[in-house]
């Protein structure tokens, strides 16, 4: 059976090259008789593959040495409740709720102190990003929060918050490695894996070392931070085969691609090649602000939720698949992540036109 084009918002797809490795790989890693899923991660050749990962990730984001990484179970959404567990050292902190999981951040953060929305988009629907230059931002906050592309609603930051004094904390889970981002402006970056760089089951965290080592004494040994890192991500079995895919994901993307900054360049010029069709004509429509628009989540209308309905059943039975908005906002939604081939946007803006010859 061919592939699909599967423009799911997560789990989604991975790159061929990668998947074929992982397939050769299977069932006699590096001649060890064995599965990465089966091996000891005290062994070897497993330690080998997490230094070698992190190795990986510190090169292709371009980490500073002050940063420690780790890789965690949970997620995400538990790092909505590790953040504050570990930074709200002032007992408050600032969020700007711009979707759905920077609302669920905040609420989490709720529980452990002040949680302050200090902008919201919530008014138009979350269709832009407040302007981050005009916050009034606490001085006393401990860390500013945001999810800086919403895979929702189909936005994405064009500046972050910059406020001396103030950490900013960074969910990209939608985004990471599909451009370059500058690491030092940042306090704390945190994603799941299961959009750009892994099967779903594990977050990675890319953390500022000041701001390590200040959680208080009754914080849950496995959601402290300072716990976990000290053993290098092994204070306890970490998701091992999760790990191992990431390694996998950042050679393609080190030396198939060539780094972040030729990803940037083919994810633009896919996105373009959707937005362009979405902007030449008048039964599709985005609702996004133009500047705010998001390179790796593309969300689109046709005239009603009948015809929506239609179109996702039709461009399923023609392969392309998990085109179903979210609840959150109905309509349609292309998550055109990295492994996202050129060919299945051009082939999808062609199913729509086709769609809309018909139906119009």
């Amino acid at each position: 059976m061919a592939r699909i084009y599967n423009f799911s918002a997560g789990p989604s797809m991975l790159p061929v090259p990668v998947l074929e490795k992982a397939q050769a790989e299977l069932l006699d890693y590096h001649g060890s008789g064995m599965s990465v899923m089966e091996m000891s991660h005290r062994s070897s050749w497993f330690d080998d593959i997490i230094k070698e990962t992190e190795a990986s990730l510190r090169r292709v984001m371009q980490i500073p040495d002050n940063y420690k990484v780790g890789f965690f179970q949970g997620g995400a959404t538990q790092q909505f409740a590790m953040v504050p567990l570990n930074f709200m050292t002032t007992g408050k902190a600032d969020y700007i709720v711009s979707g759905n999981f920077s609302n669920l951040a905040a609420k989490e953060a709720a529980k452990f102190g002040e949680a302050h929305i200090v902008a919201s988009s919530e008014d138009k629907n979350f269709t832009y990003i407040p302007d981050v230059h005009t916050i009034a931002y606490d001085k006393d906050a401990s860390y500013v929060h945001i999810c800086q592309n919403n895979t929702i609603f189909g936005t994405k930051y064009v500046d972050v918050p910059e406020v001396a004094g103030l950490p900013l904390v960074a969910d990209m889970s939608s985004m990471i490695l599909s451009e370059p981002v500058d690491v030092s402006k940042y306090g704390c970056i945190y994603f799941g894996v299961q959009k750009n760089v892994a099967p779903a089951g594990m977050a990675i965290a890319v953390i500022r070392e000041d701001l390590l080592g200040h959680a208080a004494d009754n914080v849950p040994t496995m959601m402290n931070y300072t716990t976990l890192l000290k053993k290098d991500s092994m204070y306890n079995t970490p998701p091992c085969w999760c790990i191992y895919m990431t390694g996998l994901v950042l050679e393609y993307l080190e030396h198939e691609i060539g780094g972040l900054a030729n990803m940037q360049k083919i994810n633009a010029k896919k996105a373009g090649v959707l937005y362009d069709y979405l902007d030449g004509q008048s039964f599709f429509k985005n609702p996004v602000e133009h500047k705010y628009r998001s390179m790796m989540n593309v969300t689109f209308t046709s005239p009603n939720p009948d015809m929506d309905k239609k179109f996702c059943a039709e461009a399923g039975a023609a392969g392309f698949v998990n085109l179903k908005g979210h609840r959150l906002v109905g309509g349609m939604r292309a998550s055109i992540y990295n492994a996202m081939p050129a060919e299945g946007v051009d082939k999808l803006v062609q199913f729509m036109e086709n769609f809309r010859k018909k139906n119009a």
